[in-house]
C-alpha cells in the first residue's frame, strides 16, 4: 500500500449515506511532487505549481475528493489541519501549506446536495494512518463507478485501491480512485468490471471497440486519480517522467482511457535518500497503478443497485 513508503500517511473521510468522501495523503517534510493530466475534463487545484519548470520544491499533502468542483473545498480543511500542526512552506511571516487537489464526479449517486467540505478534509487528516488501508467504498472512492461507456444503466461500482512492493531498499506505493467511463481490465486481458448486461455479460468482451452510447455518457463526469510515493531521491523532472509512465499503467487497466469524458490525473511524490534508476521506479509505479485500479474494483461493494465485485 502507499503507506508502505516511510513517512507517508493516508486518511479517508467517508459518508456512506450520501455516498461521497475524500482521501488525503499527508507527506513528510520537503516532499517533492509532480503531476500529469491526461483526461480532457479535470477538476483540480494547485496543479500548475507541480510542473517541473515551476520553482516550488515541496508539497505537504495531496487531496483526492468526490463532489466534483464542490469537493475542492475539502482542501481548505487539509490546509487548516496542517496549519494547526505548524506545517507548511516557510515564509518570513507564516507557514503556508501546499495542498494540490483533484476531484471526481460522484454527484450522480447518493445525495448530491452533500459534498466533501472543509470539515471533511480536516477529518480525513485526523484519520490518516501509516498502517493498512481499507479499500473499495471508502474516501473519495465511496460514490465512484466504472464502465459507463454503454450508458449509466450498465455501470458497476468503482472505489479506492492501493498496492506496493519493495525492491531491495526501494519502496514504491500507489493509491487510486477509480471513476472511469471505461471498463477495468484484468491481468488476463478480459473485463474485470465495467458495462454489464442484465445476464451478467460484459459488453466490452463482445464490443472491443467500445462504441460510446452517445447521449447516455455524460461529459465531464468521470475520472481516475492515482498517487504514487517513493523513498527514492528524485527531482521534479524525474517525478514528472514517472507521472507520464503511470498513465501507461492506467491504460493497461482502463479501456477506453483518457477520453474526453474523463479527467485522469497522476501524482508522484518523493521523500527519501535511496538512489534508484528513474526508469525502474517509473515501471514499478506503472505496474502498481494498474494493480491499484484493479484492487479498487475488486474491493467495491454494491450500493443503490450498482453492482460491485465484492458483492457478487
Amino acid at each position: 500500500m502507499l503507506t508502505s513508503v516511510p513517512g507517508f500517511k493516508v486518511g479517508h473521510y467517508t459518508d456512506a449515506e450520501a455516498l461521497t468522501g475524500c482521501t488525503v495523503v499527508l507527506c513528510p517534510p520537503k516532499t517533492r511532487a509532480s503531476c500529469e493530466v491526461r483526461g480532457a475534463s479535470p477538476g483540480s487545484r494547485e496543479l500548475a505549481l507541480l510542473a517541473p519548470d515551476k520553482t516550488m520544491q515541496e508539497v505537504h499533502a495531496i487531496l483526492l475528493a468526490g463532489g466534483s468542483a464542490f469537493g475542492l473545498a475539502a482542501a481548505d480543511g487539509v490546509m487548516r489541519y496542517l496549519a494547526d500542526h505548524n506545517i507548511g512552506y516557510e515564509t518570513p511571516w507564516i507557514k503556508v501549506p501546499i495542498v494540490p487537489a483533484a476531484v471526481v464526479f460522484d454527484l450522480n449517486v447518493g445525495k448530491n446536495s452533500v459534498r466533501p467540505d472543509a470539515e471533511s478534509g480536516y477529518e480525513a487528516c485526523k484519520n490518516a494512518t501509516s498502517g493498512i488501508l481499507p479499500e473499495g467504498n471508502v474516501g473519495a472512492g465511496t460514490g465512484t463507478t466504472v464502465g459507463k461507456w454503454k450508458g449509466m444503466e450498465f455501470w458497476m461500482k468503482g472505489g479506492f485501491g492501493s498496492a506496493s512492493p519493495a525492491v531491495e531498499d526501494l519502496v514504491v506505493g500507489v493509491a487510486a480512485i477509480v471513476n472511469s467511463v471505461g471498463d477495468i481490465i484484468g491481468e488476463n486481458g478480459r473485463v474485470l468490471a465495467g458495462s454489464r448486461s442484465i445476464d451478467n455479460k460484459f459488453y466490452g468482451d463482445v464490443d472491443p471497440h467500445r462504441v460510446f452510447a452517445r447521449g447516455k455518457v455524460l461529459e465531464r463526469t468521470n475520472t481516475t486519480l492515482v498517487v504514487a510515493a517513493t523513498n527514492a531521491d528524485l527531482s521534479k523532472v524525474d517525478l514528472h517522467r514517472i507521472c507520464q509512465r503511470m498513465h501507461d499503467g492506467m491504460a493497461r487497466a482502463v479501456q477506453p482511457v483518457h477520453t474526453s469524458y474523463d479527467g485522469d490525473v497522476t501524482f508522484a511524490l518523493s521523500w527519501g535518500s535511496v538512489r534508484a534508476d528513474v526508469d525502474m521506479v517509473a515501471e514499478v509505479a506503472a505496474r502498481l497503478t494498474a494493480d491499484s485500479i484493479r484492487r479498487a474494483v475488486k474491493a467495491a461493494k454494491s450500493v443503490q443497485g450498482i453492482p460491485g465485485l465484492a458483492g457478487l
